[in-house]
Order: C-alpha cells, then structure tokens, then sequence
C-alpha cells in the first residue's frame, strides 16, 4: 500500500469514529472563534467606530491622526483570518454532521433489518408451535378412582409425552411400563392431545383398589 493510500485510509477511519463528543469540540472551537472576531470589532468600534473598508487617510493622503492605526490594522488582519478560520471550522462541523446522521441511518436500517428477521423468526416458531406434536399412544378405557382417573386422564386422549418418553424414543408400551414402574410414588410430566388442543398433566402411579399403578388401559397408534 503506498503512502497516499494509507493517509486515505486513515482519514477514512477517522471519518466512520466522527462521535457526539468530537462534534462538540468542533462547535466549541467555532464560538471560540466567534467571540475572537467579536473582539477584534470591539477593538474597531473603539477606534471611532471605523469598520474593516474605511480610509485610514485623511483627505490630504496623511495617516489619520484620530485613530490607533497599528491597532485598527492588526484588529481588520485578525478579523479577516479569523473569518477564514470560521468557514472552514464550520464546512468540518457539517461534514461531521452529515457523517454522524448517515451511520446513525445505517445503524437504524440494521436494527430494522434485524428486528423484522428476529420477528419472523419468532413467528415461524409460534407457527410450527401451533402444530399439535405427533401422538405415539392413546388412552381406551379408564378406571373411576384411579390414579389416571384422578389426574385427569380422559378416555381417547393421544399422548405425546408419558415421563421420559416421546415420540422420537418410543418403540413399544414396555417403554410405558418401565417408567411406571421405576416411578411408583412420584409424579410423571404427561402431555396428550385432547380434542385438538395440548393438556399438561402430572400422573403419580400408585398402587390402589384395582390393577396395576395406573388404573387405565394404553393403546400404541400406527405411526
């Protein structure tokens, strides 16, 4: 990379850090240089009110007598630099502006962009979530005063999730009677869809008047 091409890449980096801050310094040395030019015509007013174009002769060609003719001239030379400093100062207050506004538009375009993704998204996932999971099993017949009566099992409910059993691990009921038996006394998780719409349920096995743990009868769905 040559040396003119890394001074433009430097100014470049310069240009995207423009920040609030550096906007403020620029504004602060800009009224610095306005209250500098105020002072210089301050020092003309003094001087019998004369401004930058009157004649600093009298009608006969000699120096004017009435007038600090070394001060009005260093306060007009002062005044013209300072106005140069002034335009400039001001063109760089406005390109950082202009700098500052045009990434804050890139920032808000891609938080947009982002907000819309993130919503779709998380609409794609309300929509699949809408979808009733596939059932692996179904409830036929249910004894009154069962521990599956009790919980809420009803009969014809397709089940979705019997404890640690799903429809990605289920093989055969055996997986069902396993669970049972190793949770006698302690709450099973079991999902089922009833009538379209996913019911939580919390099915404790236990040994009561009839058979089993359960008390109802599970059939496997083809799949």
């Amino acid at each position: 990379m040559s040396e003119e091409q890394t001074r433009q890449s430097e100014g470049s980096s310069q240009a995207d850090a423009v920040t609030v801050s550096d906007i403020q310094e620029l504004i602060r040395r800009k009224e610095e240089i306005e209250a500098q030019i105020k002072a210089n015509y301050d020092v003309l007013e003094s001087q019998k009110g004369i401004g930058m174009s009157e004649p600093l002769v009298d009608c006969e060609g000699y120096p004017r007598a009435d007038v600090d003719l070394y001060q009005v001239r260093t306060a007009r030379h002062n005044i013209v630099c300072l106005q140069n400093d002034h335009k400039a100062i001001m063109k760089q207050v406005e390109e950082a502006l202009h700098q500052l506004h045009a990434r804050d538009k890139e920032k808000q375009a891609r938080d947009m962009a982002e907000a819309h993704e993130e919503a779709m998204s998380r609409s794609l996932g309300q929509s699949e979530g809408l979808r009733p999971p596939q059932a692996f099993a179904k409830v036929n017949s249910i004894s009154p005063g069962s521990p599956a009566s009790v919980a809420g099992l009803q009969v014809d409910d397709e089940i979705v999730e019997f404890g640690s059993v799903n429809t990605q691990n289920f093989q055969s009921l055996h997986n069902i009677g396993s669970v049972v038996q190793h949770s006698e006394g302690k709450p099973l998780n079991v999902t089922v869809i009833r009538r379209g719409e996913k019911h939580q349920l919390r099915l404790v096995p236990t040994r009561w008047a009839g058979k089993g743990l359960l008390g109802c009868n599970i059939i496997p769905l083809q799949r």
